[in-house]
């Protein structure tokens, strides 16, 4: 009689355990993804009025998802010009194949966790 409380007490104990962890594994891993779309289809990107205007966007547009760090934070701003790197390396990317492809209607897409 006290094995099978025993494993009733082991039993219950286990799925209470198991119901409070679901919600934690459940929850998204990051929630402070930063996006931001840039959106081309007011300019002209066959001239170089139209591309040097895209890249100014895509130079805000990667300083508002990466942040900024404070001036006193030297691991923060190196932080913060490798994400401003690696974000302006893809929209730099994904802007030559929009020009290629001559598209009069686009996005970039920029995002970052931080």
């Amino acid at each position: 009689m006290k094995q099978a409380l025993r494993i009733i007490l082991a039993s219950a104990l286990l799925t209470a355990a198991g119901t409070k962890a679901v919600p934690a594994l459940a929850e998204p891993l990051r929630s402070d993804v930063q996006v931001s779309v840039v959106h081309t289809g007011d300019l002209d990107l066959s001239g170089s009025d139209g591309r040097r205007q895209l890249q100014l966007r895509l130079s805000q547009a990667a300083r508002e998802v990466c942040g900024a760090a404070s001036d006193f934070d030297l691991a923060g701003k190196n932080d913060v010009r490798r994400c401003r790197d690696a974000v302006l390396a893809k929209a730099r990317s994904d802007s030559d194949a929009l020009i290629a492809a001559r598209s009069t209607q686009g996005s970039i897409t920029l995002a970052a966790i931080r």
